[in-house]
């Protein structure tokens, strides 16, 4: 097997792959959020100062230290007060939309490898935890 004709192949079908998510309307709707999320220097603010309490609260966990209610309680209400801003909430939910779409992806071009054939789709169904009574024989 030539190894730059395989690697043609796949770049153009994963160029095709990236011109059929960029056609969804779904795509148009994440970007128009990422982009007004980078244009929201107040939105921005408030994600690092959620993102680095949540960094922090997670280490001292990590670290076996007990969590005061009034550390607990400011994170809280931080975190209300970033998803109440719409634009750091979509934010979010574009983020989410990208993470599940890439997850998918990855999914299926893995199970290909595990397989050695493309999967048929009950086969993508099964994640791995469903236990030892379903048919994704894992």
């Amino acid at each position: 097997m030539d190894t730059n004709v395989s690697e043609d192949v796949i770049t153009q079908k994963t160029r095709e792959l990236c011109e059929a998510i960029v056609q969804q309307s779904q795509f148009h709707d994440i970007r128009r959020q990422v982009d007004s999320f980078m244009g929201d220097a107040v939105a921005q603010q408030q994600y690092e100062s959620l993102s680095e309490k949540g960094r922090q609260l997670h280490q001292k966990q990590q670290q076996g230290l007990e969590l005061a209610a009034a550390e607990i309680s400011a994170f809280d209400q931080e975190r209300e007060v970033f998803f109440s801003n719409p634009v750091a909430k979509g934010f979010v939910d574009a983020q989410e939309a990208i993470h599940n779409i890439q997850e998918g992806i990855n999914k299926f071009v893995g199970k290909t490898f595990e397989l050695g054939r493309v999967p048929a789709p009950e086969e993508l169904e099964c994640d791995g935890d469903c236990g030892h009574d379903c048919d994704c024989h894992h």
